[in-house]
């Protein structure tokens, strides 16, 4: 019998840090490369970022968005052509310089984003209105030379995404399509990963380099911490004016383009995995998972042969139904091993089948989340399985509701704000907005600004919880990534 030496050995409340490395390392999502930063993404992971790209692709085909490739090296020059953009991104760009052993004419950034060299072409391929919209996105990797506190999937030097880049004729268009593709993050956390966010408007400090407006999903991790989990951008005609990208309208007048920009990155894969996941180790939720069930056979020596022929039966019947099931036969492993294993990568189910099962006609299943065991008739099993799934999904979501709804305290004043923090809860108050006060605040509490939600609370006679000037809005603030 096989000793388990591999379980999780650090507890997820009392050392973070070893608990968040032992997950990603045992559950096989991530290995160590040679380049510091740089992550190998295993089957496992990558499969999970497949379900992202299937499940935003089509809510972005169905939008009129198309798939298209651009390049990973970027002339300086043309990175060069927007200022701010330029500026915010230049502690982070990779450079090549040679090529082989001869030194390039120019320097060629190693893609931190694409707007620069995406806009190039669009200035060619964009001549009058009816060339618009124009909307395209990219799936690809990117570069960003981060030289603190690189951690797999939430901070790396590179990483995976996908950046969508539209352009419209007017501002009312590009403003309704930016805030249409937020919504489409909104839902792809709470469909796919069961995360619930808080959706609204980054503040002009955390706005993207080059924006006019930037708005984001935020989520509330269970270590008290916030992270970013994707971002729409409101270009303006700020990229526009630097790459001329016109056209001519009905009445044949030039005139500037409308942008926006907007991304996912594999982040998300971590911040799923630090939400739903326990001492244990992985708990996946069914939409992502590689494997939502596994049949785990109890063998024995005189009823092997027909508890493995029940198993395959059962597993054929759990594949027509549309489960990804797999069954754990190896004989040189004892059931509470894999039991372990199978835990330890977060699949959902688990179906145990042994001879007084079979007795029964039926088999024992355990939920991930829960460990909840039900037995439940072989027959009806496939169907009972999959709604077993979905309550799953809904109860991982509905736990993570509850805990962002109770972690949110409205405040009015600094104190009441000081103390909420200092207790690891996210704040709403009334802001002004000025970037003084914001950097106060988070020199002096570590929070910083999330957004400001969609969603208003009334402002009348409210004062800025910092300044006692005039609020401009309700503001999320809380310690983030």
């Amino acid at each position: 019998m096989a000793k388990d030496t591999k379980g999780i050995t650090a507890k997820k409340a009392e050392n973070f840090s070893e608990w968040y490395t032992q997950v990603i390392q045992k559950a096989e999502l991530i290995e160590y490369s040679p380049v510091s930063g740089c992550y190998i993404l295993r089957p496992n992971a990558y499969h999970i970022w497949e379900k992202v790209q299937e499940f935003f692709n089509k809510l972005i085909k169905e939008h009129g968005v198309k798939n298209a490739y651009f390049p990973l090296f970027i002339p300086e020059s043309l990175l060069n052509k927007e200022e701010d953009h330029v500026e915010g991104f230049a502690p982070e760009v990779a450079w090549v310089e040679t090529g082989g052993k001869t030194k390039l004419k120019e320097r060629l950034a190693v893609r931190p984003t694409s707007e620069t060299i995406m806009y190039d072409a669009y200035s060619k391929w964009i001549r009058s209105h009816n060339d618009l919209p124009l909307k395209l996105n990219q799936w690809c990797n990117v570069v960003r030379w981060e030289f603190k506190h690189c951690t797999p999937f939430l901070r790396s030097r590179e990483f995976l995404w996908q950046e969508g880049h539209n352009v419209f004729a007017t501002e009312k268009e590009v403003q309704e399509d930016t805030l249409t593709i937020l919504d489409f993050y909104e839902k792809m956390f709470e469909e796919l990963y069961a995360i619930p966010t808080l959706k609204g408007r980054k503040s002009e400090s955390e706005k993207f380099a080059g924006a006019y407006s930037t708005y984001s999903v935020e989520i509330l991790l269970p270590n008290n911490k916030a992270i970013q989990g994707a971002t729409s951008h409101n270009l303006g005609q700020n990229f526009a004016k630097a790459f001329d990208i016109s056209f001519t309208d009905k009445d044949e007048k030039k005139q500037l383009a409308w942008q926006n920009s907007w991304g996912i990155s594999t982040r998300s894969i971590g911040a799923m995995i630090i939400m739903h996941s326990d001492d244990k180790g992985l708990v996946l939720p069914p939409r992502v998972a590689p494997v939502q069930a596994v049949i785990i056979p109890i063998i024995f020596e005189k009823t092997k042969e027909q508890v493995l022929k029940a198993a395959k039966k059962l597993q054929t019947a759990l594949k027509k139904s549309g489960i990804e099931v797999e069954l754990d036969a190896r004989e040189q492993y004892s059931p509470g091993w894999k039991f372990n294993q199978w835990e330890m990568k977060g699949t959902p189910l688990r179906i145990e089948l042994g001879p007084r099962d079979l007795e029964k006609d039926q088999a024992v299943v355990a939920r991930r989340d829960t460990g909840e065991k039900k037995a439940i008739p072989l027959k009806s099993l496939p169907n009972e399985a999959k709604n077993l799934l979905e309550d799953l999904h809904n109860s991982l979501l509905k736990k993570a509701k509850d805990y962002l709804s109770n972690s949110i305290v409205q405040v009015t004043t600094k104190k009441e704000a000081e103390k909420a923090i200092k207790e690891n809860k996210i704040i709403l108050a009334p802001w002004s907005g000025t970037e003084e006060s914001e950097k106060e605040f988070k020199e002096k509490t570590g929070a910083q600004s999330l957004n400001s939600p969609s969603k208003q609370p009334t402002l009348k006679d409210k004062k800025c919880f910092l300044t006692g000037k005039e609020a401009k809005y309700w503001f999320y603030f809380g310690k983030s990534y």
